[in-house]
């Protein structure tokens, strides 16, 4: 009972830092930092970013990804079993104690991954992947180079460097917020395991707790990833969403486990007193007139999803204006470029994004308008 007074105690002054007015007041006892917008890709601050350093378990993000990207797709369900090798069980590091030929559902050692960083685990899913840990570590090194990784090379699929090999396995603040924002902004589901707090596997029979604390103690947070060793220091990737703006904060090699937790939630505190993520409004409804086709007008949309990370005081300087055709000859595409949309903060100008066809409207044919000829004449009042 103690001893968890003091660990109440310790929280308490952790997240009690007062909040940085400038990102030139942040001076995080890290390594490297760094802290980005999700929804953007927006680095909002860094220190020391592409600095290539041990990760720990901060790797398991990666293994999540892979996880996540094998579930979405089909290629394995989250009630698969899963059974245990002599490799995974193995594992040393944290763990959920795995034996040989023991089975557990995906859903179950995903969960032990994402709140306990079981490598016992994490192994274990990658041979089910992949076949071995080794063709699993080269789908991560290939994915990593798809999301422009360029600071990271993967040895394992757990962190672990307690052999000489791991002296090679290195990725950097930068690369790490990559590979989290993919996770996050794509595979939203495992929100479901990065936010528990505490559970349990094997029916009820083993606990889990996580190991990142901001879960618990930051209002918001929705993840993400811890790690440890000694060589590593104490890492972070900590995720968290407050009216619709979702941040990632990176912390590698810090000396105490404190420290990467003060850092990333002053890097948060930061960033969601400073910036917003706004979606500018559509004025009306927007359509063009269509000449000669099977409908009088087609509908005006935004090509892309429009949003924008602004300081929060710009946010009621955003405007709008839509220029559209005056009219268009059928046949439509959908997709079609039929006007301008112009986002504007104050005189400035953000983007010019193209305003296309919502449908298709195909031309009318000749017997269509022979149609509408004798209509028309039908119609024709007498004298």
């Amino acid at each position: 009972m103690k001893r968890f007074v003091i660990f109440l105690a310790v929280c308490a002054v952790i997240f009690s830092v007062s909040i940085p007015a400038s990102a030139a007041e942040l001076n995080i006892p890290a390594k490297s930092a760094l802290l980005m917008d999700i929804a953007t890709g927006t680095v909002l601050y860094e220190q020391n970013a592409h600095e290539k350093l041990a990760p720990a378990s901060v790797t398991k993000v990666m293994t999540m990804l892979l996880i996540m990207e094998a579930i979405d797709s089909g290629k394995i369900g989250w009630n698969d079993t899963v059974t245990v090798s002599e490799d995974a069980a193995a594992k040393g590091g944290s763990q959920i104690y795995l034996k040989v030929g023991e089975t557990m559902t995906v859903m179950d050692m995903l969960k032990s991954v994402a709140v306990s960083s079981a490598n016992d685990a994490a192994c274990a899913l990658a041979e089910h992947i992949a076949g071995s840990e080794t063709a699993f570590v080269a789908k991560m090194n290939a994915r990593a180079k798809e999301l422009g990784m360029q600071d990271t090379n993967f040895v394992n699929c757990t962190g672990l460097d307690d052999d000489p090999e791991a002296q090679n396995h290195l990725t950097s603040a930068y690369d790490i917020a990559l590979m989290s924002r993919e996770l996050m902004l794509n595979h939203p589901d495992i929100q479901k395991f990065t936010t528990i707090w505490m559970d349990t596997v094997r029916g009820g029979t083993f606990g889990l707790a996580n190991t990142n604390k901001l879960v618990r103690f930051y209002p918001g947070a929705t993840g993400l990833k811890t790690g440890f060793t000694s060589a590593a220091g104490y890492c972070l990737s900590a995720t968290a969403q407050r009216g619709g703006l979702g941040l990632i904060a990176v912390v590698m090699g810090a000396k105490t486990s404190q420290e990467r937790f003060a850092g990333c939630k002053s890097m948060l505190d930061y960033g969601f007193a400073n910036f917003a993520l706004v979606q500018p409004e559509i004025p009306g409804e927007n359509s063009v007139n269509v000449k000669l086709g099977t409908q009088n007008q087609v509908s005006a949309v935004p090509s892309e999803d429009v949003k924008f990370l602004l300081d929060k005081g710009q946010v009621d300087q955003v405007t709008t204006q839509i220029l559209l055709d005056e009219v268009v000859t059928a046949p439509v595409s959908k997709g079609q470029k039929i006007g301008t949309l112009t986002v504007r903060v104050g005189e400035q100008v953000l983007a010019q994004v193209s305003m296309v066809a919502g449908e298709a409207v195909p031309r009318l044919t000749w017997w269509d308008l022979f149609l509408q000829m004798l209509q028309r004449i039908a119609m024709a009042k007498p004298g």
